[in-house]
């Protein structure tokens, strides 16, 4: 997508996509948050339409909910959530879409998280607060979940 509302970052993960995906699903609340921060998964329900909220943990107490919606759920390959709707379909302010997927390549699997928002303004927002840094920083940690035993 050559929109310049987009932010992205992609790491090529030496694991089978099967393992990928499991790590991806099944232990995020060990890879979604940059250290020393952690994610608390409150409640989810894997299907487009299905709810996704979490709350962030710092490390001096802070609490920051994420709540939104499942927008596409597509096992094995990739999901996608937005925090413009949470709920029962209640609107919300919205920041963003973001898109989490996988594919295979060569004997691994290429990873690609993206951010995709409703304006300019938003998008530089997103970059200021730390974008490539911080999603970085989860790539790399999902990366070394993958990777390791």
């Amino acid at each position: 997508m050559s929109d310049t509302k987009e932010l992205s970052v992609t790491r090529y993960i030496d694991a089978p996509p099967a393992k990928v995906w499991d790590v991806m699903v099944d232990r995020q609340e060990e890879w979604w948050c940059p250290t020393p921060w952690r994610a608390e998964i409150d409640y989810v329900e894997r299907r487009p339409g299905g709810r996704c909220e979490m709350t962030f943990h710092g490390p001096d107490g802070e609490k920051m909910p994420q709540n939104g919606i499942y927008l596409a759920y597509d096992e094995g390959r990739r999901f996608v959530t937005t925090d413009a709707v949470t709920g029962d379909f209640e609107p919300a302010g919205p920041f963003m879409v973001g898109i989490w997927e996988i594919a295979p390549e060569g004997d691994g699997t290429r990873y690609t998280a993206k951010a995709r928002h409703w304006t300019d303004e938003a998008r530089k927002q997103h970059e200021e607060m730390g974008f490539e840094p911080g999603w970085g920083a989860c790539a790399d940690q999902l990366k070394a979940l993958c990777e390791s035993g």
